[in-house]
């Protein structure tokens, strides 16, 4: 936006696309604006701006722009704490002879948009949280084009496919705010289509992320939609097989088999002699393991392929690979650094956000990096091509 676009937003008092703040002593009410304007409620078509550094009033707050302010509000993007994922820039700007820091907001493609399990939306120069009928014209927004493979309909199926039991009990708990279900306004029709499990336009039909979220049996309609589990007794595909499964349902029950399964192959060995206290030493850390697993899950390609996630457990290393290679601003090249992220599936990425398997986007590959250097293990190695993402992890030696 130019100079003259921003200062004639700054100066509008009662615009409701513009919000100002001193200073960002308070970061959860400007993630509030930032979910509001992505919403969009009064349909503008055109991004809603976030002052840092300027009073109520206009005027200057006299805020030192620095690099680690612009960073901070930067994160806000893709903390997880917003979801799905806003379009936003930050830029430190002069304008009317100071400094500030600019939050421009897109409008979202995919509403509603909730920061903290709440919709927040512009109702004039105020925000306010969605009513159920403002979340329904929300969800009439999406563009029913250029729509992300997770978020199309499965015409073969229907709302008999749910787990309903499961989507009331474990999910909606998890991605609405405890206040907002309390006033229990909205049909569990409503909650599906407003939370993207089936499609806006009054067919409810069941969408790819919603059968994989709480389908009885995902795999019937997606294919590969379950993990494929080897425990091999060597050091190649050819020797003998330990052990075998394989893991489908829903994302909240899958995920949860899969931390057992990882967690029963793990070996322990117990040092009692190099020192006075007893130390246990596991031959992978189970953190580094649900890291690169439920990465896999999160990123595989549900469109173009009908394989499975594979684990592969050797002896001496573990192969974890899926159908799914670099997206978006994600390339070969810069794979694995700290800020390079993108979301093949964004609505999938939600959801494993909501239900704790996720922490914060775009931190898995570190955590499990640090993990196996704490356990002492060896570093892992990457094999990333156009359509296959292959992780192997060592075994660490025994003390």
């Amino acid at each position: 936006m130019t100079d003259a676009e921003l200062e004639q937003l700054l100066l509008d008092i009662e615009s409701d696309r513009a919000e100002r703040k001193a200073s960002i002593a308070n970061p959860g009410k400007i993630r509030e604006a930032i979910c509001a304007f992505a919403n969009d409620m009064p349909n503008h078509g055109q991004a809603g701006v976030v002052f840092v550094g300027v009073n109520d009033d206009g005027s200057c707050a006299n805020l030192s722009v620095t690099d680690e302010l612009l960073r901070t509000l930067a994160d806000m993007r893709s903390d997880g704490n917003i979801l799905p994922i806003p379009t936003l820039t930050v830029q430190k700007r002069n304008l009317r002879g100071w400094e500030m820091a600019v939050i421009a907001v897109q409008p979202s493609d995919f509403p509603p948009v909730r920061y903290n399990g709440r919709v927040w939306i512009r109702v004039g120069s105020r925000r306010a949280t969605a009513s159920a009928e403002e979340e329904r014209r929300l969800s009439e927004k999406r563009r029913a084009k250029d729509l992300p493979f997770d978020l199309r309909p499965i015409l073969e199926s229907s709302l008999d496919d749910f787990d309903l039991d499961l989507f009331e009990r474990t999910y909606l708990p998890s991605a609405v705010a405890h206040d907002v279900l309390q006033l229990n306004e909205r049909s569990t029709r409503q909650q599906l289509a407003s939370l993207r499990f089936t499609t806006a336009d009054g067919s409810e039909t069941p969408t790819v992320v919603g059968l994989l979220g709480i389908g009885k049996s995902p795999a019937d309609y997606i294919p590969g939609a379950y993990v494929q589990f080897l425990r091999i007794d060597g050091d190649n595909l050819s020797d003998p097989i330990a052990d075998q499964k394989e893991i489908h349902g829903p994302l909240p029950d899958m995920l949860r088999r899969l931390d057992e399964l990882l967690s029963a192959n793990i070996h322990i060995a117990t040092d009692i002699v190099t020192g006075p206290l007893e130390r246990q030493y596991p031959d992978y850390p189970l953190t580094a393991l649900q890291q690169y697993v439920r990465n896999a899950v999160m990123h595989r390609n549900f469109e173009t392929s009908n394989a499975p996630v594979q684990i592969h457990w050797f002896s001496k290393r573990i192969e974890i690979q899926n159908a799914g290679g670099p997206f978006g601003r994600v390339t070969r090249h810069n794979f694995g650094q700290p800020g390079i992220t993108d979301y093949r599936n964004p609505n999938v990425a939600e959801v494993m956000k909501n239900l704790g398997f996720v922490q914060r986007f775009g931190a898995g590959l570190a955590i499990a990096q640090r993990a196996l250097l704490d356990n002492g293990n060896p570093a892992p190695r990457f094999n990333v091509e156009d359509t296959n993402t292959l992780v192997v992890v060592f075994a660490r030696s025994r003390p």
